[in-house]
């Protein structure tokens, strides 16, 4: 039985050249890349070699990335950081509802200590309105977080109208996106985007897990979490794990331009969007407008753990909302005020460069095998 891997946003499979890549610097290049003899010197270079490959594609300088160990520690770097350093000039942050828990989470911890957080609420169709980013973001706020595309519904934020409220209202705010599920897939800049910091990850770009990085634009100061030897010009002390970033950037100089690969997801997602618009009770919960490399649709009757076993059994490997979000109820979906049993039976396809036509049509012949089984047990 083939597999038919639909999960791209929890996770890619990494590319035989990343892997390689790491294999050969944990076997030839394994010199500690702060040691000062010659080994220690092949591993530097090969390190700033992966920064500058990765600065490239994302259109930046080379000193402006940070290597992390992945996304969760690159958004905690930068919501903690920016807001240690600009809390003097207020108290008040500006982020969405709908963000990753590696954004949540964070926020919650700055709410006991003393700052003031302003969550961001969707209308129905899951996008923030721009009249609440003006609203919201005054000369007391100190840092914005709003993710470029959402992980479990694929809605594209309005990242650039936050760095222009920012500007009209003279705030001294820092603005932070987490880009982890559109770098690679959407053409975008930090410098068109107005972001003063920019997370992304290796591993949903089909590089390894375990290394990530963080854009921080020349002249911004954040504060360290991390204290030890000073790598990483202090923000992130720790031995940089060479094999893992050099297969990160491995990964990154196979991207095609997201241009190029767009309108061969858009079809998948076309594809897949009239074929479960022909099924009774499904429903769509992404709008027409979103990534198309996310669709998020609730199966009806069928909860959704019960349809992923369905499907898994099958070879067709989905899932229900965010994979860290593990079996709780997705926080997207109830800031979208959908219903409970909507949320409860919503499914998350997430495509790659690589999916096809195979996997839309395998998904839906069993998904629809699974809703004529499974809803009448």
């Amino acid at each position: 039985m083939k597999d038919h891997y639909l999960d791209n946003s929890a996770t890619t499979p990494v590319l035989p050249s990343a892997a390689q890549k790491a294999l050969s610097i944990m076997t030839e290049e394994y010199g500690n890349p702060s040691s000062l003899h010659t080994r220690g010197f092949r591993a530097r270079q090969e390190l700033e070699a992966a920064r500058a490959v990765i600065a490239a594609r994302l259109g930046t300088k080379a000193e402006e990335i940070l290597f992390t160990s992945g996304g969760t520690e690159a958004n905690n770097l930068a919501i903690f950081g920016g807001a240690e350093a600009k809390k003097r000039r207020g108290n008040r942050i500006v982020t969405t509802a709908m963000e990753h828990d590696s954004v949540l989470n964070p926020m919650k911890e700055l709410e006991k200590q003393g700052f003031e957080v302003i969550y961001l609420k969707p209308d129905s169709t899951g996008t923030i309105p721009e009249r609440q980013l003006m609203e919201a973001i005054d000369e007391k706020t100190v840092l914005v977080s709003v993710m470029l595309v959402n992980n479990e519904t694929g809605v594209v934020f309005p990242v650039q109208a936050a760095a222009n409220t920012i500007r009209r209202k003279e705030s001294p705010a820092l603005l932070h996106t987490d880009c982890v599920q559109a770098f690679g897939k959407l053409d975008f800049t930090p410098q068109k985007l107005g972001a003063d910091l920019v997370t992304i990850s290796a591993h949903k770009l089909h590089g390894p897990k375990g290394a990530g990085a963080l854009y921080v634009r020349k002249g911004v100061r954040i504060l360290p979490r991390t204290f030890g030897g000073g790598q990483e010009k202090n923000l992130r002390s720790g031995t940089e794990s060479v094999p893992l970033i050099c297969a990160f950037a491995e990964a990154v100089k196979e991207l095609p331009k997201g241009s190029e690969t767009l309108p061969h997801v858009e079809k998948l997602n076309s594809l897949l969007r009239q074929g479960l618009s022909s099924l009774p009770g499904v429903e769509l919960n992404s709008p027409g407008d979103a990534s198309p490399y996310i669709l998020n649709f609730s199966a009806g009757a069928v909860r959704a753990e019960t349809m992923l076993h369905f499907l898994s059994e099958r070879g067709i490997f989905v899932s229900a909302g965010s994979a860290c979000g593990k079996a709780r109820p997705s926080h997207v979906l109830e800031a979208m005020g959908l219903p409970r049993e909507r949320i409860s039976s919503s499914i998350r396809v997430s495509f790659s460069r690589f999916s096809t036509e195979e996997d839309v049509h395998a998904l839906l012949d069993a998904f629809t095998e699974g809703l004529n089984t499974l809803a009448h047990e």
